[in-house]
């Protein structure tokens, strides 16, 4: 009979959920549920950026049961991190750091709904290199989960098998588990909490994917007056083939490259007008607040 005791284990799991849930909080999203945010450092919170709203009222619901009001101080959309801070600064703990996961290693996802702690368990699905999310932030690691845990879940804390972070929960592309890494998140925190916003790169040009005969890319559909895109010369009905030499498959393309580390860039677009090609060199622009 094997030695493994499953009761131990069991009672193992609650009691890194029970551990880590005085570092979480709950809060009710402008789609009218509930999300979760947990404790990053200093009284500031960190929540999932599709969860909260600018000039939205919020109020973070304790472990405890506490309820405070809560300031958002900036969200970042290319890595889905929102900063929040609560009024009156409560006191509660921060998590450490998780060293190396892998594939096939314990993951907790931990939540908070009303005060009330959620956990669900599983393993870490894939752990890859830095990529790019859909809105052109550097994510550091790729981290997807095996892990079966609802909406409520959302932004909280993933943790390894000794309780430590790995990252936030967020939900990808038809609901599928990943975690944002917690060197992410503090690259974005840090500038959340200096600036209140992340920079992104802008164009300054409405986009729709086109395909003619041969020719793939994003057509210009319209331009701002002050926009860097009208600026170098793009005119309405160009087409964007190629950013720097490397082919442009449509807008998504080019919103990837528009991250953070963007802005102020040089770059050289390959555009087709007329049937003809040509290049036409762009200073990437910061991307207006509002």
């Amino acid at each position: 009979m094997s030695d493994f005791n499953l009761s131990a284990f069991s009672d193992a799991i609650a009691d890194i959920a029970a551990a880590a849930a005085p570092a979480t909080a709950s809060f009710a999203t402008h789609q009218r549920r509930t999300a979760t945010a947990f404790h990053w450092r200093d009284g500031y919170f960190i929540a999932a950026q599709e969860a909260v709203e600018a000039g939205e009222e919020i109020e973070l619901t304790l472990s405890s049961g506490d309820k405070v009001k809560a300031e958002l101080v900036g969200r970042d959309p290319s890595t889905g991190t929102a900063l929040l801070k609560p009024t009156g600064a409560p006191d509660v703990p921060s998590l450490a750091k998780a060293g190396t996961v892998r594939p096939g290693h314990l993951a907790i996802a931990i939540g908070n709904s009303d005060g009330a702690g959620l956990a669900a368990f599983g393993t870490v699905g894939e752990v890859g290199p830095a990529w790019r999310s859909m809105r052109g932030g550097t994510i550091d690691r790729r981290i997807n989960l095996a892990v079966n845990a609802g909406g409520r879940f959302e932004g909280g804390p993933v943790l390894d098998a000794k309780g430590a972070l790995i990252g936030m929960l967020l939900f990808g592309p038809r609901r599928r588990a990943l975690v944002m890494p917690y060197e992410t998140i503090e690259r974005a925190a840090a500038t959340l909490r200096e600036k209140g916003h992340v920079a992104r790169g802008y164009l300054g040009a409405g986009l729709h994917p086109i395909r003619n005969g041969d020719t793939h890319g994003a057509m210009v559909m319209s331009l701002d007056d002050n926009g860097p895109a009208k600026a170098a010369g793009l005119h309405l009905g160009d087409i964007i083939v190629s950013w720097n030499g490397e082919a442009v498959h449509g807008p998504r393309d080019l919103i990837r490259r528009l991250g953070p580390d963007s802005a102020g860039a040089s770059v050289t677009l390959g555009v087709a007008r007329g049937g003809e090609r040509r290049d036409v060199v762009l200073t990437i622009g910061e991307k207006p607040l509002n």
